[in-house]
């Protein structure tokens, strides 16, 4: 009976220390990742190939999700300000929403599941085919080698995607409200240019580079941590864009509320 009783908070207990053995080993290796990338030797070919197939693979993706999103928004902006006679307001209403939330967000989304996974199946693929221990035995650093042109490659072209997410958004929210449902196009560039800071611009490039931080981490120690053959690199896989997702969303809402809430009050 006892035992019976005691057994949901074994459960919780597991998944607690699940969860901060997970959060600590994580951590663990970004930090030796940030290291090792400015410790020697270096080896610029692997980070500018790892900035190639993060940043300029994932081009044609954002570019079509940013379009459609920055398209369909419109689209349902507009509805809602008609019924206030405000449909002057959707450009900076959508812009707003691109610079600060949808862009990072769902650029981070995107990439975790083109590079992140990537990351995660070509680490695991070498750990379980013993490739990583020949390297330790080459002395060849496997974080320096593996996880750090990862974590600066992405670092540094999240934000870029973002940018260009907001580009290409904003070219298919123009394209919708001013050909498609007539807005004036003074009006609507006119208040993007009232209401749209560069702040709201710095708060979205923020996010994008603590999201790339978390998908190359997330996604390198899942593969560092692969087993079982296939079957483990396909879970490590998985995991790494599971936990890579959530970890996007919790984590945008407390840069949110740092950034914003927390610059209000101090200010």
């Amino acid at each position: 009976m006892i035992g019976a009783l005691l057994r949901p908070v074994e459960a919780l207990g597991a998944a607690i220390l699940g969860f901060l053995t997970l959060l600590g080993g994580v951590t663990r290796m970004a930090i030796e990742g940030w290291i090792m990338a400015v410790a020697p030797p270096y080896r610029l070919g692997l980070f500018f190939k790892q900035m190639d197939f993060v940043g300029v693979g994932s081009i044609v993706i954002i570019s079509i999700t940013g379009f459609f999103t920055g398209a369909v928004f419109t689209l349902q902006s507009n509805l809602a300000f008609r019924n206030f006679g405000a449909e002057g307001f959707t450009g900076a209403t959508v812009a707003l929403a691109l610079t600060r939330e949808l862009s990072p967000v769902l650029t981070g989304l995107m990439v975790t599941g083109r590079a992140g996974s990537a990351m995660a199946a070509e680490i695991g693929t070498m750990r379980v085919t013993e490739q990583i221990d020949a390297l330790e035995v080459m002395a060849v650093n496997p974080v320096q080698y593996l996880v750090s042109p990862r974590l600066v490659a992405s670092v540094i072209m999240l934000p870029a995607l973002t940018m260009t997410y907001n580009v290409i958004g904003m070219a298919g929210a123009w394209l919708v409200g001013v050909g498609y449902l007539g807005i004036d196009d003074s009006v609507f560039w006119t208040r993007i240019w009232l209401y749209v800071d560069p702040d709201d611009i710095i708060v979205g490039l923020i996010k994008a580079a603590c999201f790339g931080f978390v998908i190359a981490a997330v996604s390198c120690h899942r593969g560092f941590h692969a087993g079982g053959g296939a079957e483990g690199v396909g879970q490590a896989t998985t995991r790494a864009v599971v936990i890579s997702s959530v970890s996007i969303l919790i984590s945008d809402y407390f840069i949110t509320s740092l950034l914003e809430y927390g610059l209000l009050a101090g200010g």
